[in-house]
């Protein structure tokens, strides 16, 4: 792995960008992706959120496209939410500001216009979500016969989130002789298939998701009853005034009625989620990042594209139903080097993610019992079974079975 971003073969001013922004020694995906992408190389890159991915294919796509001649898209990066696709496009301004290159960003949540005027005077690089980037298409306001780039971000809540009848069709658009760079955070067979039809003979490029979960970050797992899981939040936020906190919930309902019940503590909060729109989105993250609201509730659709220096603590009020997920969660704290705090919520429904989520990891993630909402001593002793018992004779996903332990319970709720 390099040492520094000279080692990689960059363009000096790609070097003065990257000092300028504070950037001295590149991650894990940036060593390993950056060579074989400037070669010219197909890439298929698995990494967890937070790594580095993004400048792991703009570096090389800045200086590919910094050498060729101006006119029409060059290279075009496909996004899943409009969060992410502003933040490549925040990274492409930062790391080319030495460069004469011109992106753009097409998104929906946001009227069309703009984006239309900003085609029509001429992109390089185009950042897009699948749904927005189509209509133009059909429009005639894109066209795609000139790109030399292709770029999937985060592939799998690509097709998390439905659209890859639509990744497909824009795709077919694109030349064949062309660079692919695929990333993204999981490798699930529908992804891989996709991979296989995009890419030429890729460089595959691995980063362990199980680092992340380890250094300067602090887990906590905090037992309490769904209807209690508010009031201890409140609880929680009360106790650490200065914290910058970052909430996770499962539904976009039950964040608002979340945001509702901080307000009424008191508690300076926002949310961010797809029933947004793309101007309340971008306002709930701005008030976030600048301070004027500590904590911000979303949903794992957004996740992925909130990047803010500072988050001391992630709080997640559900656990996800993909227990990937909760790696990409908790790399939103301890970024650049800082410790965070990562505190998971179980109720008695949550067990079996508890135990897929314990299972990635590899590791009983650890309980704190100190809070006054903590379940009662049947249902600590009940969960303590399930989650520290050896894995060895289990039953599905690796976890033994647990005991009935007399009339009124049962396997599937463990408690009534």
């Amino acid at each position: 792995m390099s040492d520094s971003f000279s080692a990689l073969s960059l363009d000096e001013a790609i070097l003065r960008a990257l000092e300028h922004e504070g950037y001295t020694r590149p991650t894990q995906i940036q060593s390993l992706a950056i060579p074989h992408a400037l070669a010219g190389k197909d890439v298929l890159a698995i990494a967890p959120t937070g790594t580095g991915k993004t400048a792991a294919f703009t570096l090389p796509i800045l200086q590919r496209l910094a050498k060729g001649q101006h006119g029409g898209i060059r290279a075009l990066i496909l996004a899943p939410t409009r969060e992410l696709a502003l933040q490549v496009d925040q990274a492409l301004r930062a790391y080319g500001r030495n460069f004469k290159l011109r992106s753009s960003v097409v998104m929906g949540g946001v009227g069309e216009h703009p984006q239309i005027q900003a085609l029509k005077r001429g992109v390089d690089i185009l950042v897009a979500t699948p749904g927005r980037l189509l209509d133009l298409m059909q429009q005639g306001f894109v066209k795609l016969e000139k790109v030399e780039v292709l770029v999937l971000d985060e592939a799998d809540r690509m097709l998390d989130m439905g659209f890859i009848h639509d990744v497909r069709r824009i795709c077919s658009k694109v030349p064949t002789n062309r660079q692919t760079l695929f990333f993204s955070a999981t490798m699930p067979k529908a992804v891989a298939e996709l991979a296989h039809t995009l890419c030429k003979d890729p460089a595959r490029v691995d980063v362990d998701p199980t680092p992340v979960l380890r250094p300067k970050i602090t887990q906590k797992l905090m037992f309490v009853d769904q209807r209690s899981k508010p009031d201890l939040l409140v609880h929680l936020l009360k106790d650490e005034p200065d914290a910058m906190v970052l909430v996770f919930s499962r539904t976009k309902h039950r964040a608002d009625r979340i945001v509702k019940k901080l307000q009424q503590a008191k508690i300076r909060a926002g949310a961010i989620h797809s029933n947004k729109s793309q101007g309340a989105r971008q306002r709930a993250l701005a008030d976030f990042a600048d301070g004027r609201t500590r904590v911000l509730v979303a949903t794992d659709i957004a996740a992925r594209g909130i990047d803010v220096e500072g988050i001391t603590h992630v709080i997640n009020f559900d656990l996800s139903d993909e227990p990937e997920n909760h790696v990409h969660r908790i790399g939103r704290t301890a970024r650049a080097g800082a410790s965070g705090v990562a505190i998971s919520f179980c109720d008695r429904e949550e067990l079996k993610k508890l135990a897929a989520i314990e299972k990635i990891a590899d590791t009983a993630l650890m309980t704190d019992d100190s809070h006054p909402y903590h379940m009662s001593e049947g249902a600590k002793a009940y969960i303590a079974q399930v989650t520290a018992a050896p894995k060895s004779k289990t039953s599905r996903g690796g976890w033994p079975k647990p005991k009935r332990r007399g009339r009124g319970r049962s396997r599937r709720n463990g408690m009534r």
